[in-house]
């Protein structure tokens, strides 16, 4: 398969002001992304955005960008119409959504995310990690993804949450916001409206759940630093200077 890796980037974060370009252990957030997806070696790497600022520091790094509209509702939307514009004739099959505020995901969980699109009836495949942390249980900023075992290390997805599910004894499993989008299933995605459920959790891959695209989940040994709130950012400069 032919991947095509998207950094959709926005700088309106409503609890991390123009948060792309936070800087961490001396270097943009953004940027310490880019590093991130192009040390996965899978593929182009373009990032999507609609800001000025964010496109200049890309491209002094040398960095690709796509200039996109500014009303997409979510990131596998802007990495739609950026591969849409990037790859015209669709020579990528296969569109890796990689969202802009994983700065410690490693190249080894960007690649995982490919063997289950393998299979045509997999429409998109994630990452998610158990979770250790009982605090994480109850954070809703931490997205919980409840699937049911189809083999070592992969489930397929029954649904995503910000509460804490499945109820009982058991795991819990950390998603984590790593998309790989088999390209006909990102355009059907696209071309939808925005589910009652996507809306009512604030989670894109809602969306395609309630479309029946089928979801496949790699697991993880430990879910990445992501950055959503301030102290995540503390959290992520400690996890970088670390490696």
């Amino acid at each position: 398969m032919s991947a095509l890796v998207v950094i959709p980037a926005r700088l309106g974060s409503p609890r991390i002001p123009r948060k792309p370009l936070s800087v961490i252990a001396g270097r943009s957030l953004i940027l310490h992304v880019l590093d991130r997806a192009r040390e996965a070696d899978v593929g182009p790497v373009v990032v999507a955005t609609d800001a000025p600022e964010v496109a200049d520091l890309v491209r002094a790094e040398g960095g690709e960008v796509v200039m996109t509209r500014s009303d997409h509702t979510s990131g596998s939307d802007r990495a739609e119409e950026a591969a849409r514009l990037y790859d015209p004739e669709g020579k990528a099959d296969v569109v890796i959504d990689f969202q802009a505020d994983l700065p410690t995901l490693s190249a080894e969980m960007v690649r995982s995310v490919l063997p289950p699109l393998q299979d045509d009836e997999v429409a998109m495949a994630t990452l998610a990690a158990p979770i250790v942390s009982y605090s994480q249980r109850s954070d809703s900023s931490v997205v919980k993804v409840v699937g049911s075992t189809i083999a070592e290390r992969r489930m397929r997805a029954l649904y995503f949450t910000r509460a804490a599910a499945p109820w009982g004894d058991g795991p819990l499993y950390h998603h984590v916001g790593l998309y790989a989008w088999r390209r006909t299933a990102l355009t059907r995605f696209a071309s939808l409206s925005r589910s009652v459920l996507e809306r009512r959790e604030r989670l894109e891959q809602l969306r395609a759940l309630e479309a029946g695209m089928r979801i496949d989940v790699v697991i993880a040994d430990d879910a990445p630093v992501g950055v959503h709130t301030a102290a995540d950012l503390v959290r992520a400069e400690a996890a970088l200077e670390a490696q």
